[in-house]
């Protein structure tokens, strides 16, 4: 049987609800839980899984602009994809003031009531025909991204080795293309300004690596990309962030194996080949790093992803770290590799890492 389409689903569901309506029922809508209480994880598996906690959605008087909001939403979703086209978050909001009373008043509505209706379907959003506003991230050293051009239909060959003191920015989009490589590694990297480092001395030649910013908590389309690259050419993945626990708990963890909100797509934009290639609390000590001390919020998340957080209960290397640094009270940027020399970086510090994987993370 073919799998069922968006569209699809969307008139499936759409019709349950208006036989339900029809015959003087209540309708409802389920969707997951969508938090990190209602996810596991196992290595073999190599991401957050969700577990069986759903939430429904029933018509009622309280609930009926909800409701009226969620079919919207579908239906501007079913427009979407039918006509092959795409509507930022930012759009979508403003396209509700056409909805009369089920129009948003904020943004934060909008994006709530689009990530529900991602759950009801366990599609991602961009199936559904919703784009985010941020782009996916830049791309420097030896690869060669097989695009298509959207006007003949032709391959464009993109050879990430000829941006100059540039880079290749990855598009919403990554499920069409193809992938060129001989490097050994892909070296993600948290801040603009190390990548920027990097690819002005084109480290990317000195490693055989290709370099990708990040730009922070990755989007969905660069941790697709990622994924899509690792596995297409069978990659190793190093991740590369400051020595805090943001670094550590959002953007490290949530690249890896993904996040309790998105437990329902986990599985596409996931890359459990990641090793954590940053700054750990024994680098603060024997790389003799300046440091800032932790703020209340950084300890709020040690303690929280130590009690909480399936991934850090799973690798006791991670619980390790994170009590380090609770008792040292102190962080590190990548950036604090330059005290000891601009280029300590490319010289010492990326190369030390490369030689002894004992200083890796899970």
């Amino acid at each position: 049987m073919a799998e069922e389409t968006v569209p699809d689903k969307i008139k499936r569901i759409s019709g349950n609800i208006y036989d339900e309506i029809i015959k003087e029922e209540k309708p409802e809508v389920s969707m997951p839980l969508r938090s990190l209480s209602n996810v596991t994880y196992d290595d073999k598996i190599g991401y957050f899984e969700l577990d069986n906690k759903f939430k429904s959605r029933t018509l009622t008087a309280s609930t009926v602009k909800t409701f009226a909001q969620t079919l919207k939403m579908m239906a501007l979703s079913k427009v979407l994809v039918e006509t092959d086209d795409i509507a930022t978050k930012r759009e979508t909001y403003y396209v509700s003031k056409n909805w009369g009373e089920a129009r948003f008043h904020e943004q934060v509505e909008s994006d709530t009531v689009m990530d529900d209706v991602e759950a009801m379907f366990m599609v991602n959003r961009e199936q559904l025909g919703f784009i985010p506003e941020e782009k996916g991230g830049d791309i420097a050293g030896k690869l060669v991204v097989i695009d298509i051009d959207s006007e003949t239909g032709k391959e464009l060959r993109i050879d990430c080795t000829k941006f100059g003191s540039g880079a290749y920015s990855i598009p919403i989009t990554v499920e069409h293309l193809k992938f060129e490589t001989n490097a050994k590694f892909i070296l993600a990297i948290e801040t603009a300004g190390m990548f920027q480092r990097l690819v002005k001395h084109t480290y990317w030649k000195q490693a055989n690596c290709i370099l990708i910013s990040m730009g922070g908590v990755p989007t969905r389309a660069c941790r697709r990309f990622i994924r899509r690259l690792a596995d297409d050419k069978k990659l190793p993945v190093y991740v590369f962030t400051d020595g805090d626990p943001y670094g550590f708990l959002n953007i490290y963890r949530t690249l890896k194996v993904g996040s309790g909100n998105a437990a329902h797509i986990n599985k596409y934009f996931c890359v459990p080949q990641a090793t954590f290639f940053g700054i750990t609390p024994q680098d603060i000590i024997d790389y003799k790093l300046p440091t800032h001390p932790l703020k209340e919020i950084d300890i709020k998340r040690i303690k929280d992803g130590i009690k909480n957080d399936p991934f850090v209960k799973h690798y006791k290397l991670w619980e390790k770290a994170l009590i380090e640094m609770t008792k040292m009270k102190k962080r590190a940027e990548q950036q604090a590799l330059a005290q000891h020399g601009l280029n300590f970086v490319m010289s010492n510090y990326l190369p030390d890492k490369l030689k002894n994987n004992k200083t890796w993370l899970p």
